[in-house]
């Protein structure tokens, strides 16, 4: 059972999302979109055992620095263990994220 999907309820994460696609554009990574009609949690660890630090509204974008297996999650994009770091103790569920790959996508996070 997946809690990566939250209703939408508004709210002012607009400023987050537009941060991440500057930071994206300032230093050349890519970025990845969150799968349409989605809010994301965004957790602390590479698991859903982890807390909740946020969460990404619907529309958003992401850089991946790292990927790392974790939990087993069923999202829109299939099932899988791989997360995706995307800043300081921040990780979301690879099935929430359109990478165009059922792998990894970046760096092996250490």
């Amino acid at each position: 059972m997946s809690v990566d999907h939250i209703a939408p309820t508004g709210g002012g994460d607009e400023d987050a999302t537009v941060d991440a696609v500057t930071t994206a554009a300032a230093t050349g990574l890519r970025s990845y979109p969150v799968a349409p009609g989605y809010r994301v949690n965004v957790r602390s660890g590479p698991g859903t055992g982890y807390s909740v630090v946020r969460v990404l509204p619907e529309g958003s974008s992401v850089v991946i620095s790292c990927q790392t297996t974790g939990t087993r999650v069923s999202g829109p994009y299939g099932t899988s263990s791989v997360w995706d770091k995307i800043g300081s103790g921040q990780y979301v569920s690879d099935t929430y994220i359109r990478t165009g790959s059922d792998g990894y996508v970046a760096p092996r996070c250490s």
